[in-house]
């Protein structure tokens, strides 16, 4: 892949003016990446309103600069090599210890680069979209596994090693699966409860590809469903489809997320949904933009985000399905492909 790191970094350069301020500091990790192609746990860079840049990183990360199209120069002390009073800075990033370090003059910014790391380039949408086939080849895999006496752990290890053998460069987070009454808790953490059958199981997961992620969500039934798990399925269902229809550039970001949360509402489970209906997805697992009820802000074309509605019943189950999709003004373009058909196993 190659990246036109220098047009990235031109393009925040020209966002700086309007916040009257000369240059940017940027010291999270990711946004360094985004902007210079250096992966590394303690970097930054200084981009200039004129288009210039500085990038500094410590001796355990210098030789990887070597081909980058940037100067770099090596510094024990990263943040404070390059600020200087009125330079703006990355204020939901920079801790309050760091930002008192570096001294007065510095200028709060809001999240810049994280607005232009919403849409993506083809480049950063092949990556994502591989990342998502690896996902669906990982459940294929894997599914013959789902069955009683497998526990929760052992299953997210097998999907977890599986996306590794099929080349993700990791999971790209910790993978849930949450089997019978944990399924009404959306971020259970996998423990050694063994499947049952008569169980929901909801497995939420995805691989890292070469920095970017994919992230989806399965519900399954053990044998066949009672009444009320088919109903609540079914239900998910109906509400996931109706999210993913709604995905369009120019659509406001809370009327995507009720698209999906009326019908649930409607069935008179609107209180046991309860988180936002998705968020964006790229070389971080949550990003902008986020739909919610609360959420403002409208969709643009090309950005890949997660859909994923769900319904909890404490001490019973419950059920989520997700995807990754990307926003084209055709309608959204699916990016994991695996069934959401009830699998009964």
């Amino acid at each position: 892949m190659t990246v036109n790191y220098q047009e990235r970094r031109a393009r925040l350069a020209a966002m700086l003016p309007a916040y009257e301020v000369d240059a940017m500091l940027v010291t999270s990790g990711v946004n360094v990446r985004y902007l210079t192609g250096l992966a590394s746990s303690n970097a930054a860079v200084l981009v200039g309103a004129d288009g210039s840049a500085l990038l500094v990183t410590d001796n355990r990360y210098i030789d990887k600069t070597r081909g980058l199209d940037v100067e770099a120069v090596e510094a024990s002390d990263v943040a404070s090599r390059l600020a200087v009073p009125g330079v703006g800075i990355e204020a939901a990033s920079m801790s309050v210890a760091t930002f008192n370090r570096l001294g007065g003059g510095l200028v709060p910014l809001e999240p810049l680069v994280e607005r232009l790391r919403m849409v993506k380039d083809d480049d950063e949408l092949e990556l994502v979209r591989t990342a998502c086939a690896i996902t669906d080849q990982a459940f294929a895999d894997i599914s013959r596994n789902i069955r009683p006496g497998v526990t929760e752990r052992d299953l997210a290890r097998l999907l977890d090693a599986r996306m590794i053998e099929l080349g993700a460069d990791k999971p790209g987070f910790e993978t849930i699966v949450a089997a019978g009454e944990n399924g009404a808790i959306p971020h259970h953490a996998p423990t050694d409860r063994e499947l049952r059958s008569g169980d929901l199981v909801t497995m939420d997961f995805g691989a890292l590809y070469q920095g970017y992620h994919a992230d989806m969500t399965r519900t399954v039934c053990l044998g066949r469903p009672a009444d009320w798990q088919r109903e609540i399925y079914d239900l998910v269902a109906e509400a996931q489809r109706a999210g993913c229809q709604a995905v369009l550039p120019g659509v406001p970001a809370q009327q995507v997320d009720l698209a999906s949360r009326s019908i649930i509402m409607a069935a008179g489970h609107g209180d046991r949904f309860r988180h936002g209906l998705g968020h964006g997805v790229g070389l971080e697992i949550h990003e902008d933009p986020f739909l919610g009820p609360s959420r403002t802000g409208r969709l643009e074309d090309r950005v890949p985000i997660t859909v994923e509605p769900g319904v909890y019943l404490p001490g019973r189950g419950g059920v989520r399905i997700e995807d990754t999709l990307v926003t084209r003004g055709s309608g959204a373009e699916l990016f994991t492909k695996t069934t959401k058909e009830l699998l009964v196993l």
